[in-house]
């Protein structure tokens, strides 16, 4: 009978082990994205049961408090006038989603290559945005009009001081040995832009849209309060005004709806484009 090596014996042991290790990872990934899932389903019903119950107990009238079925309801019956006034808003809230964060970039890209514009510059645009947006929304109706433009303003100006802190910050914190390297193999600064701290900023700019996807929604809701015939913002104050709270609700619950979709989406392009994340980002 001819003896197994112990050698033979130590490394299909080993093997042994590295299969039930990787076993064991995938299981544990697989239970983590089924509580992913289940949880936030689990809490929502939660809210909905404990909405519903506080409304049926404290008898709640529908015009201060519409119950859950009511609200559901108005959203199927009334799905047509929502998805109408929801079309103007979703596009003030992606076209100021994508002029403010372009400025930033721009901005951003001319701050890291110019200090004293940044020196000069920054606490300019720190000033503009301790300016409430309630109260920079009349002044750009004024300027820009009743139409569409404003809302996009001010959608554009809510996600463009997120972006642009996030932005120079990623720019500026390139590590100082890669900086160097680029500068001893005389590297140009747009080699150095494009190669190291654009790379470097990008996971830094996904934090800042993901907050920006939000905000835009809001600034362009925001724009509507002040002057608009159309919208989510302005079909939330005719339903106020109305005393129709199960529209109100309804209007609300659309316009997050979308929130939360914009805020996906731009996840889900984070996890296609980012495959890296800067050692300093926290």
């Amino acid at each position: 009978m001819t003896a197994i090596p112990e050698t033979s014996l130590i490394a299909t042991s080993r093997e042994q082990s590295i299969r039930s290790a990787e076993d064991a990872f995938r299981e544990e990934q697989r239970r983590r994205r089924i509580r992913g899932r289940v949880l936030p389903v689990i809490g929502i019903a939660s809210l909905i049961g404990l909405w519903a119950a506080l409304v049926y107990v404290l008898k709640v009238p529908p015009f201060v408090a519409p119950s859950p079925q009511l609200v559901a309801f108005t959203l199927v019956d009334r799905w047509g006038v929502l998805m109408t006034n929801l079309l103007p808003t979703a596009i003030e809230a992606i076209s100021g989603f994508l002029l403010g964060n372009l400025a930033a970039i721009l901005i951003a890209t001319a701050f890291v290559h110019k200090k004293s514009l940044e020196q000069a510059f920054f606490p300019v645009v720190v000033l503009l945005n301790t300016i409430p947006v309630v109260a920079k929304a009349p002044i750009l109706v004024l300027l820009l009009g009743n139409g569409m433009e404003p809302k996009i303003a001010i959608a554009a100006l809510i996600c463009f001081f997120p972006t642009l802190v996030n932005m120079v910050r990623g720019l500026e914190s390139v590590n100082p040995q890669q900086l160097e390297l680029m500068r001893v193999l005389s590297a140009s600064k747009s080699e150095t832009f494009f190669k190291l701290r654009l790379p470097n900023a990008v996971p830094y700019l996904f934090s800042a849209l993901k907050i920006a996807a939000s905000t835009a929604v809001i600034g362009a809701i925001v724009g509507e309060w002040i002057g608009s015939n159309t919208g989510i913002g302005a079909l939330i104050i005719q339903s106020t005004y109305n005393f129709d709270s199960a529209m109100l609700y309804a209007t609300v619950i659309v316009g997050s709806a979308f929130s939360v979709m914009f805020f996906l989406t731009i996840t889900l392009i984070e996890r296609l484009v980012v495959r890296w994340q800067p050692a300093n980002l926290h």
